[in-house]
């Protein structure tokens, strides 16, 4: 096992192989291997799209306006027909699969940030498969994520992916669109701090078939994901054991390679511009155990200041009210002034559920 976690981005083309309907066999294809990096060692994340391309099939490809209700109703009609191929072709294999839709606010917003990551590792706990995809049956243009690619890489941050594989109908990332350029040339490894002027213009002039998202996307889908510390590659979906060859390390496609340490790349994006809503004042062997890398347990919480609701950004304070951390709570102020210096174990009998055992989980820690 090279990659303990890998999100995988599945464009329309790719489950089309190009035509106007899903096709079954490139589904069950995608599953095989799959499969196989599972029986690996790797956990495996599925962002698919094809959902509007289910429902145009399934209603007989209507002849429908170009504006986003019409493409709600598809995704309506599309999603449960993809999902049921999902999973037919994974119980196959004795392998349960399940459904995930979300939309942008669910990742911007804390404490849907906070959710989404909690079922995503329960499932993943329990060694299901999530497949992902927005939720375009209620989404709307302020809220959409407008492509998968976006969506795709905004979860490898998520779930902290060491990879993200975006399949799509090109080789890869070229100096210019092959389609339309004898002489373009692939790019087989993207490695510097920023991404080079000519390559983003080179982006403007492709695109990718029946799908949403162009080049354009997914090189700004790999840029997020290398600055969250997670490798990026952009390949062909209809190559032969194609996911197995990249999960193996094969120089396929284009690489891009991250920036920024995972983790830290994490912290940065949950972190980044939010305003602390609350303090919480803990002890010495609290501050003890967050220098260490360690979370932050009820037991070690001493007072809680202000209102604040899970998700939300608070301060950390040691017994000398220095402010030496921010992090992201697992529960509201109004829970944590009942479970403040309890043991973890006291957190379900005293509030009659839990988020886990954690105050402020290490990941969601940033220390000053």
């Amino acid at each position: 096992m090279y990659y303990q976690r890998i999100v995988i981005k599945l464009g329309t083309s790719t489950l089309t192989g190009g035509a106007n309907k899903i096709s079954p066999s490139k589904v069950f294809d995608i599953v095989r291997q799959v499969v196989a990096l599972r029986a690996d060692g790797s956990q495996v994340i599925l962002v698919s799209s094809g959902a509007i391309a289910a429902g145009r099939e399934a209603l007989n490809f209507p002849d429908l306006p170009r504006f986003l209700p019409a493409k709600q109703m598809l995704a309506a009609v599309g999603q449960p027909r993809l999902m049921g191929l999902y999973d037919q072709f994974f119980r196959m294999y004795s392998e349960t699969a399940a459904q995930v839709l979300l939309t942008r606010t669910d990742l911007s917003d804390r404490r849907g940030y906070l959710n989404a990551h909690d079922t995503i590792e329960a499932l993943l706990g329990q060694g299901v498969i999530p497949i992902i995809n927005e939720n375009d049956t209620v989404a709307t243009e302020e809220i959409r994520f407008g492509d998968n690619d976006s969506l795709s890489a905004l979860v490898a941050n998520l779930i902290e992916a060491d990879l993200l594989i975006l399949l799509t109908d090109q080789p890869g990332f070229f100096t210019s669109d092959p389609r339309r350029n004898a002489n373009a040339q692939l790019i087989p490894t993207i490695a510097s701090l920023e991404i080079p002027e000519e390559i983003w213009k080179a982006a403007d002039g492709t695109s990718t078939g029946l799908g949403t998202g162009g080049m354009t996307t997914k090189l700004h889908a790999a840029d997020l994901a290398r600055r969250s510390g997670t490798t990026t590659v952009i390949a062909f979906g209809g190559d032969t054991d194609i996911l197995l060859r990249i999960g193996g390390k094969e120089a396929v496609g284009t690489i891009i390679l991250p920036v920024a340490n995972k983790l830290e790349g994490k912290k940065r994006y949950i972190l980044a511009g939010m305003r602390a809503t609350g303090a919480l004042s803990i002890d010495a062997g609290a501050v003890k155990a967050l220098e260490e890398g360690g979370s932050l347990l009820p037991v070690g919480v001493k007072k809680v200041k202000g209102n604040f609701e899970r998700g939300d950004t608070v301060r950390v304070v040691d017994p000398t009210g220095k402010e030496i951390a921010l992090g992201l709570v697992n529960y509201a102020s109004k829970d944590l002034l009942r479970c403040a210096g309890h043991r973890s174990v006291e957190i379900e009998p005293i509030l009659g559920y839990t988020f886990g055992d954690e105050v402020i989980h290490r990941n969601n820690l940033f220390l000053l």
